[in-house]
């Protein structure tokens, strides 16, 4: 076990950009699960997603946004990893890397109502719960985990209507993301030029 670490809380996204729902959102599931520690972990590949923003700056981005919280972290370990990004993989590798401690995946309410879809859902659940966290719009749905799923612990959380879909527009348009997204991201965002173009 790692430095008396017990619960881990994994936040897995693409992170173009992150945000304070982000941030938001790790913060109401360590302290409604008593999480030690929230890893942050930006998404290689996406299967899910076709056009992402190169992974060098999602992964500068996403340590800029956690450096000043001690209770947050950020991993490589699926941008190292070659080919498409799956969640079994990465809690699999997380298990093998810190043993017996307790790990959630903390994702959207929409994301998890598509349970059935993810690659190796059964194995997940051998390896972690999941945190079910309210997003705008999204109510959760009644779920009915298949024996052998991971079991769903439900999250509410302040609605914050803020997307990173949203924040690449506003950037394009020359629009503010003042508070939306911590300084040094908005910092970030404007040095490396990031979202001028279209997408």
């Amino acid at each position: 076990m790692h430095s008396g670490l017990k619960r881990l809380g994994v936040l897995g996204g693409t992170f173009d950009p992150i945000h304070i729902g982000h941030l938001i959102a790790a913060t109401a599931a360590r302290h409604a699960y008593h999480l030690d520690r929230v890893l942050f972990v930006p998404a290689g590949k996406p299967w899910q997603k076709s056009e992402y923003s190169d992974a060098e700056d999602r992964f500068m981005l996403t340590t800029l946004a956690v450096a000043e919280d001690p209770a947050f972290a950020v991993s490589r370990i699926e941008l190292d990893r070659k080919g498409p990004t799956y969640t079994v993989d990465t809690m699999r590798d997380l298990r093998d890397f810190y043993g017996e401690i307790e790990l959630f995946f903390i994702a959207g309410a929409d994301a998890v109502a598509h349970l059935g879809s993810w690659v190796g859902v059964e194995e997940l659940g051998e390896l972690a719960d999941i945190i079910a966290v309210r997003r705008p719009g999204y109510d959760l749905p009644d779920l009915d985990p298949k024996p052998g799923w991971p079991g769903i612990h439900p999250l509410e959380m302040p609605l914050i209507g803020i997307s990173a879909t949203d924040i690449r527009r506003r950037v394009q348009a020359q629009e503010p993301i003042d508070y939306q997204v911590p300084r040094p991201v908005a910092q970030y965002i404007s040095e490396r030029g990031l979202y001028q173009g279209t997408r």
